[in-house]
């Protein structure tokens, strides 16, 4: 009776848990999945998943591999003293041996640059080393050098650097073509001076050209954190690879309040090629000064809706001077392409070289007008005419 009894009770427990096990593995598949019978422990498997996932817990590959190329830059600037005539013989001695720098005091400047290429050249903002007298370069390892400026480009505010040196990092150069709006990135420099400093946000918008610093906007804008110092410091992606130059920020009280802006990669590539290669940067231009269009324009010359831009400015003996184009001109398409707004003036004026010819075409008084115009050189350090 007993045995009986026993064997009742063990038949009903294992019932049981079979039901359960049915009940687990119907309604709870996930669960059932993460168990494994094995030594390990069961979060060993969860970790494993965590570790898997595409979205990172951690950017410190991207960091390492960017951060050497990163360079802290510091400036010495003078700044005019005030001058009083010599009053003795001692002092008539000492202004004629050093008559410019007696009285001028030493600015120190921070700011922040990326090395380039193994031979030692360095992007940074032009604003960093402008009026600079000494430059100075310290690497992430700790080693100092003395820099030279190699050339500048004030109308992207962007400046090119050379450091002699052995053994030098380089960053990688993204493909920025790739870069989307909600893309991590990593903003990499050395703000207020505090040391190599990391901030991460992401793209909040492209091609912004409507800041109104410089000639040639086309920024990546981001809410990574940059800070004075951080200018001419890198914007690199989640793997590491420079996306722009952190140029400038928007903020009323000087610090960052998450609008930044850097100059995309391929603009500041293109700078940096012709500067080493000619010195400087040559970008085509014709002497003009253009208008949009607007609708009280478009009114008081009668224009029925026409598509373009008024030219409201001739550089007089400036190749569209020299070509026969006047002011009170409306183009509509250079090269056969239409043209509705001055930024595509601009836009297209630059890419080509100083010789090379443009077919514009408009109107002049109400009739079709074309002729040829052979580009010029850009005059250097801004002009406000295309």
């Amino acid at each position: 009776m007993v045995l009986r009894k026993v064997l009742s009770f063990t038949l009903k427990s294992a019932a049981v848990g079979i039901l359960a096990a049915i009940i687990v593995i119907v309604m709870l598949p996930n669960t059932w999945q993460g168990l494994r019978f094995n030594s390990g422990p069961i979060f060993h498997e969860v970790s494993s998943s965590v570790q898997s996932s595409a979205d990172p817990y951690s950017y410190a590959a991207a960091v390492s591999r960017a951060a050497p190329a990163v360079v802290n830059i510091y400036t010495k600037k003078l700044l005019p003293g005030k001058r009083t005539l010599p009053s003795g013989p001692t002092e008539m001695q000492r202004f004629l041996r050093d008559p410019y720098n007696q009285r001028d005091q030493q600015a120190t400047k921070l700011g922040s640059g990326v090395i380039v290429s193994p031979q030692g050249h360095i992007l940074t903002s032009n604003h960093v080393i402008e009026n600079a007298v000494e430059i100075e370069v310290a690497l992430q390892d700790g080693r100092r050098f003395r820099a030279l400026a190699v050339g500048v480009d004030p109308e992207t505010d962007l400046a090119v650097l050379k450091i002699e040196a052995k053994q030098l990092p380089s960053i990688h150069l993204a493909q920025t073509q790739n870069l989307a709006v909600g893309d991590v990135v990593l903003a990499i420099g050395n703000p207020f001076g505090v040391g190599q400093t990391v901030t991460q946000g992401i793209i909040s918008a492209t091609g912004r050209n409507q800041v109104g610093v410089n000639v040639f906007e086309n920024y990546i804008q981001t809410d990574a954190a940059i800070n004075p110092g951080n200018s001419g410091g890198a914007l690199i992606n989640a793997h590491g690879d420079l996306i722009g130059i952190n140029t400038l920020i928007s903020s009323s009280n000087g610090g960052s309040v998450g609008i930044g802006f850097a100059v995309p990669v391929f603009l500041a590539k293109d700078v940096m090629t012709q500067i080493i290669k000619n010195g400087r940067v040559i970008r085509g231009w014709i002497g003009v000064r253009v208008q949009d269009i607007s609708a009280q324009l478009s009114e008081s010359f009668a224009l029925d809706d026409i598509r373009g831009v008024l030219v409201s400015g001739i550089v007089r003996d400036g190749p569209a001077h020299l070509a026969h184009l006047y002011p009170g001109d409306i183009i509509t398409t250079i090269n056969n392409e239409p043209i509705e707004y001055q930024r595509q003036v601009l836009d297209k004026v630059i890419t080509y070289r100083p010789g090379q010819d443009l077919n514009v075409a408009g109107l002049r008084d109400g009739r079709h007008f074309e002729l040829i115009i052979r580009v010029g050189e850009r005059p250097v350090y801004g002009s406000k005419t295309y």
